[in-house]
């Protein structure tokens, strides 16, 4: 009977992706392009077993993706906009809900870069009616004023914190753009919610964005494996050895099965 291959490097799984079987462990995230990521399917379909599992690496590559299957705990009338007829459907619906400033983010654009504010859908609709080459897809949502943002670090059972994020000078509340932070203590709310989305994205670890509204309103921003650390008590190194020591547990744990 054939052991199963360890795969924990994304060279190691270049030379043996056309070989690979059903049982073998690919336990690292692989470094594909757009239009690779059929690959996940491929090995999902095989049987391969994957560590982080697939579908949370799909979901920090993607934030379409991310409102997909994340839309009940986001920010209400969250929506993918894929091309025009999209956007004239959403500039419809959010019209009759009265719902005037918006915000887009760019499928995968990360630390703030891809997102952006307007007036209105209509506002939106015209920069799209004359740009060749719009960035299909991307995610419109409800611009919401006043929102903390909190940033939720949770590694498997070693390490869990939250801290507030704010930007007086500007939307953005990303701390490379000039916010502010301070340490939070998340309620069972936060908790809640954050749990859920690890649980539905089936993330071993994950940097996770909240919104609190000041009329009680919380909903998820963003999820993905990978962060910033600013503003945390831990730095990127330490918070990298610990998501190390999540890996290897899981390692020891498909070995010992398998003896």
């Amino acid at each position: 009977m054939r052991s199963a291959t360890i795969i924990t490097t994304n060279s190691q799984f270049k030379k043996a992706y056309p070989n690979i079987k059903k049982g073998d462990l690919v336990a690292c995230v692989l470094n594909l392009k757009p239009l690779q990521e059929y690959i996940y399917t491929d090995l999902t379909d095989q049987g391969v077993v994957m560590f982080p599992p697939a579908i949370s690496q799909l979901v920090s590559r993607s934030k379409c993706f991310q409102a997909h299957i994340f839309g009940e705990i986001m920010v209400p009338e969250t929506r993918v906009i894929a091309n025009r007829r999209d956007l004239i459907t959403a500039m419809d619906d959010y019209s009759q809900k009265g719902i005037g400033r918006i915000i887009t983010k760019r499928d995968r654009a990360d630390c703030g870069l891809g997102i952006n504010r307007w007036a209105d859908c209509e506002d939106l609709f015209n920069h799209i009616a004359f740009n060749p080459d719009p960035a299909w897809p991307f995610v419109l949502q409800p611009f919401i004023p006043g929102a903390t943002d909190i940033r939720v670090i949770w590694i498997g059972n070693h390490h869990r914190e939250a801290y507030w994020r704010k930007n007086t000078a500007g939307f953005r509340n990303n701390l490379h753009f000039g916010g502010r932070s301070g340490a939070h203590k998340l309620t069972k709310r936060e908790l809640t919610i954050c749990r859920r989305a690890m649980d539905r994205g089936k993330f071993p670890y994950a940097h996770i964005d909240i919104l609190k509204t000041g009329e009680g309103g919380l909903y998820l921003s963003e999820i993905s494996l990978f962060g910033g650390t600013k503003g945390a008590t831990i730095d990127s190194a330490q918070c990298a050895r610990m998501k190390r020591i999540v890996e290897e547990e899981f390692l020891d744990s498909f070995v010992d099965k398998k003896k």
